[in-house]
């Protein structure tokens, strides 16, 4: 680092507890988001309930160590947040989260309208030569987005934070007002469980990607089973707002090129990382790698450039008429919108995309019932996520319809196909009963 660039670096270091006291009773205060959240400032806040009342925390999907939300004091704080993850889910419990709908690609009206910070926590990594941090594994998603919308920024640097390329990518130490240190292994996860359904879903959807496609994965075992499982296809892209271990694997093993790419040809495009270890090391100073907000990853008409789009989704459960839900079932919000629609949309746009929503024809609940994921209709209280007329592919053990050039009738006889044998008779009696076929 050079001697001024350390000089202005020093003039603003302090611990976090000292950077925190910058909190107002009344403040809204973002966290972070996903592996980017920091920990240290967080834990820092949390000591400081006692004298704090009607602090709004922001956040997305938050992860780590710290239990400022997880347990929260909700005397002092309430929690925004658009995507919920372990930490929302524990404060939901608590009754103290209050959920923003949005789509990923239109995540700077939530930065800047929704929930406009008066102090921001940014976690980054350490500075280069010239004073510019890098937003690390998932803060390029919107921590732009964020900067513009705060009064106070705060960072807290993370020697463990990898540096990555792209555009919006960074922060200079001349933008930030408060500069903290804290040294933390970044949340990891390791999804290797498929099951049987899993891997015959999966192998549905690996038979209808063709060579030089783009491709888009999420969290969960079917994603993460279908990037494994395309180990024998040649020249593929990647155009994914996640970048998991299977993509990864994907790239170190030769099947990724992209070089069929008409957006950001011969890069791997997303705008955040969520993995193992061996994953934040992969993506650190790979220029092979381009991280860019969600409001251009997520953008359906940026997306549809790539020509061979192929986007594989989640979901709850699907109702005969193919509505999906895939972040509220029954009264209670689990995840969020993301970014399910925009890929969704986009694939279809593109020349020659596809979109996938996969889902195991069953689950068995907490009881120890299993249940249809196919159902006549949605489950009280539940939300659509994904409309049924956005819904193109759907894909369960049992076989992959395109619902899209199906009437309302031939597609619920078309998604009954695809529910577990047990429950089709049951389905057609309610589908004649709401009317849907005689």
């Amino acid at each position: 680092m050079k001697d001024r660039i350390r000089e202005m670096y020093m003039k603003k270091i302090m611990t976090s507890e000292d950077a925190v006291k910058v909190v107002k009773s009344g403040d809204t205060v973002f966290l972070g988001i996903t592996s980017s959240t920091a920990d240290a400032l967080c834990d820092a806040l949390e000591k400081r309930a006692d004298q704090l009342e009607e602090v709004t925390l922001t956040t997305s999907h938050a992860l780590g160590s710290s239990t400022l939300v997880s347990k929260l004091d909700k005397r002092a704080f309430r929690v925004v947040s658009c995507f919920l993850g372990p930490w929302e889910r524990a404060a939901a419990r608590l009754g103290s989260v209050d959920y923003t709908s949005i789509h990923l690609s239109q995540i700077d009206i939530w930065c800047s309208q929704v929930v406009p910070p008066d102090v921001a926590f940014l976690e980054v990594s350490p500075p280069d030569e010239e004073g510019y941090m890098s937003y690390g594994s998932s803060g390029v998603s919107f921590f732009d987005h964020i900067r513009e919308a705060a009064k106070i920024i705060i960072v807290q640097v993370n020697k463990n934070a990898p540096w990555v390329y792209g555009d919006r990518n960074k922060i200079h130490i001349s933008q930030v007002d408060i500069i903290t240190e804290a040294d933390r292994p970044l949340p990891t996860i390791d999804q290797n469980n498929a099951d049987e359904a899993v891997q015959t879903i999966s192998s549905h959807i690996i038979e209808q990607i063709p060579d030089g496609a783009c491709i888009q994965l999420g969290l969960g075992n079917v994603s993460s089973t279908v990037g494994l499982g395309l180990g024998n296809k040649n020249d593929l892209g990647i155009h994914s707002e996640l970048m998991t271990d299977s993509l990864m694997h994907l790239m170190k093993s030769g099947v990724v090129s992209n070089r069929y790419k008409k957006f950001k040809k011969w890069k791997s495009v997303t705008s955040f990382a969520y993995g193992t270890e061996e994953l934040y090391r992969f993506i650190d100073h790979n220029k092979k790698m381009y991280f860019l907000p969600y409001t251009v990853v997520n953008d359906p008409v940026v997306i549809a450039k790539n020509d061979n789009f192929m986007s594989i989704n989640t979901a709850f459960c699907i109702d005969l008429y193919g509505q999906v839900c895939a972040d509220h079932l029954a009264g209670r919000q689990f995840s969020g919108t993301g970014g399910q629609v925009d890929f969704v949309r986009g694939a279809q746009m593109s020349k020659g995309g596809k979109s996938f929503m996969a889902v195991t024809s069953t689950n068995t609940n907490k009881r120890g019932e299993r249940q249809s994921k196919i159902v006549a209709q949605l489950p009280k209280g539940s939300l659509v996520t994904t409309t049924r007329s956005d819904v193109q592919y759907v894909v369960t053990e049992y076989g992959c319809v395109d619902l899209k050039p199906l009437t309302m009738g031939d597609r619920a006889k078309a998604l009954i196909s695809l529910a577990h044998p047990d429950y089709r008779e049951q389905l057609k009696e309610e589908a004649k009963a709401l009317g849907i076929f005689s």
